[in-house]
Parts: C-alpha cells; sequence; structure tokens
C-alpha cells in the first residue's frame, strides 16, 4: 500500500514509515509552554525604546500572526489528516495540530500583553479582512486550502498532484516562506536588543515550524518514491509559480510593514531574502533554484547555532520530564 492511497489503515505494526513516528516523538520531546515566555522586557520596549516605525512594524507583524498560525491549522484538519493514509503519520498530524494551537495562544497572549485597547486589538483580529497586505496573504492560503476541499478520495493522478501541490504550497510557501518572513523580523528586532520576550516564544515557534516543513517536505519525498511520475514538468512548474505569487504577497506585506521607514531594513533586501529561502525550499523539494540570491541578513546566519544553544540551556533548567528520542534541526534559512 502506497501512502497516498485512498482508505484509512489503522494498525502501526508492522510500522511501514517509521520515520514519521521519529518525527512525532520528537515532537513530544520538544514540549512548551507559552507560560513560559517573559514579556515584561518588551512592554518597557513598547513604551520608550522604538521609532514609529518600529512600532508599526510590530503591530502589523502581530496582526499577522492573529489568524496566521489558525489558517494552517484548519488546512491540516480538512485536508492533509484525511489523505495521507499511514497512522504513524496521523499522529505527527495530531502533534502538529497540537502545536499550531500552542502557536495560537501564544499569539493571543501576545496581542493582549502588547496591545491593551480593546478597539486596537479588535482590529488586529480583523487584519485578515481590512489590511489589504494581510488579506492577500490570506486569500493564498485560502485559495489553496479551497483547491482540494472538496476531494473525497486521492484516486487519480490529478487528484493526487492537486493533494501535493496543496502541501507543497503550505509547507514552503505558508510556513516555509510567510513564517520564516515574519521570524526575520522578529530577529532583525532582536539583533537591535529589542523584544527578547517575542524572540525567546518565537524561538519555539520557528523550532515546530521548521519540523512541520520537514515532515511535509518527507511526505513529498516518500510519494516521489512510490509515484515518480506524478512529479512531472508541470507539477515542477506550478511549485515555482506558487513561490513567484508567495514572494509578490510577502513583498506587499513588506512595502506596508516597513512604510514608515525602519533603520537596516529595506523592501529590497526583504525581497532579496524572501527569494533565496524560496530558491532554498526548491532544492528541499528536489528542484533548480530560481533566483539565486544570496541572504542579505547576517542575523539569521546564525539563528541556527542561537536555537541549539538556547534548546539545550533551558531544557537543563526548565524540564521535569525525561526525554528520549533524535531531534533534527536541518531547517534552511
Amino acid at each position: 500500500m502506497r501512502l497516498l492511497d485512498p482508505g484509512m489503515k489503522l494498525t502501526l505494526r508492522p510500522m511501514a514509515y517509521p520515520q514519521f513516528y521519529e518525527m512525532y516523538k520528537a515532537a513530544i520531546a520538544n514540549t512548551w509552554t507559552v507560560e513560559e515566555v517573559d514579556f515584561a522586557t518588551d512592554l518597557v520596549d513598547l513604551r520608550s525604546r522604538v521609532t514609529p516605525g518600529e512600532r508599526h512594524l510590530i503591530h502589523r507583524l502581530v496582526a499577522f500572526f492573529a489568524t496566521g498560525d489558525s489558517i494552517v491549522a484548519n488546512n491540516l484538519v480538512l485536508n492533509l489528516y484525511r489523505h495521507i493514509n499511514a497512522p504513524e503519520a496521523r499522529m505527527y498530524l495530531s502533534r502538529q495540530v497540537y502545536e499550531e494551537a500552542l502557536h495560537v495562544q501564544f499569539y493571543l497572549t501576545l496581542l493582549d500583553t502588547y496591545v491593551p485597547d480593546q478597539a486596537e486589538r479588535a482590529a488586529a483580529f480583523a487584519a485578515v479582512e481590512q489590511i489589504t497586505s494581510i488579506r492577500a496573504k490570506a486569500s493564498f492560503c485560502m485559495r489553496w486550502i479551497d483547491s482540494i476541499h472538496g476531494v473525497e478520495r486521492l484516486g487519480s493522478a490529478s487528484e493526487r498532484r492537486a493533494f501535493l501541490r496543496n502541501l507543497i504550497a503550505f509547507a514552503c510557501c505558508v510556513e516555509g516562506l510567510f513564517f520564516f518572513a515574519a521570524f526575520a523580523y522578529v530577529y532583525f528586532l532582536r539583533s537591535r536588543g529589542l523584544f527578547h520576550g517575542l524572540a525567546s516564544g518565537t524561538n519555539w515557534v520557528f523550532r515546530d515550524e521548521s519540523a512541520h516543513m520537514a515532515f511535509a517536505l518527507s511526505v513529498i519525498e516518500t510519494v516521489r518514491r512510490e509515484e515518480p511520475s506524478l512529479f512531472d514538468a508541470g507539477l515542477e512548474a506550478d511549485v515555482v509559480r506558487m513561490l513567484e505569487e508567495a514572494i509578490e504577497a510577502e513583498v506587499l506585506f513588506a512595502e506596508d510593514l516597513l512604510g514608515l521607514g525602519v533603520a537596516g531594513l529595506s523592501v529590497r533586501d526583504v525581497r532579496t531574502y524572501l527569494e533565496y529561502v524560496a530558491d532554498q525550499r526548491l532544492l528541499l523539494l528536489g528542484m533548480q533554484p530560481r533566483w539565486g540570491s544570496r541572504n542579505p541578513f547576517p542575523f539569521m546566519e546564525l539563528q541556527d547555532v542561537q536555537e541549539l544553544t538556547n534548546f539545550f540551556e533551558r531544557r537543563v533548567s526548565a524540564y521535569q520530564v525525561g526525554v528520549s528520542g533524535e531531534v533534527v534541526f536541518d531547517a534552511a534559512f
């Protein structure tokens, strides 16, 4: 039986795809809570240490965060869980749904902390409909959710390619591009000595999202091995087009987010970074890079090192329960 064959395999033994079970165990070992994040210094930054441009950046960023992970969770529940036919893979997807809910809680807490005014807070939650640059990204996501929402069974090659396009759109464009761009803004602010609470929580979210992308890419590679004919020139062209569209949507957001000016950040550099990240996604998919751009943000080159250091320091001091299983950090920045 192949991974995308219709049905609902229920038994874990014999286990056909042990790599997904290992990813599930690694995710359990990576448990964190929102209560661990301290926003106290962030409030000082908001009151007295940021420029108007930086304050606009953080408010727009929080408005995007308010609904971003909920959209991803909806696609998991509505589209992915029903079609990936391996119980060990569905175990991981169940854990991912939990992590998306945790991210929603983190951003809710963030928004409640940063935006005490009720009217401003309501406006942030309505941003997905009322702010053009955020609505464009949400429309991109919803179009890909809808692309397979009515598909009951992956019985044909065209239906399986549609599923792959949805999976790639969310792994490489939403979690792997939109979210990575948001993380870059957070780590830029941290490099300026600002918003260490937000950066601390983002470290955990960053690791979760990297693992989500790694799982999706493992699913894609498994399907490629089992059904190589699905990966034709048409699918590759569709992937490049969706990445191009995602870049344009994210650049529109950058033009809005940086509209009041932020020293050290430019829309041009953000576009270059997005092109660089998009090329990394194509490479991870086994495709040729499209843009050939270099990473313009040196603070992101160090993020993997800082992540590992913070991870092991915190687990020694903060965790009571011993865990086992290998955690692999291999995300491209």
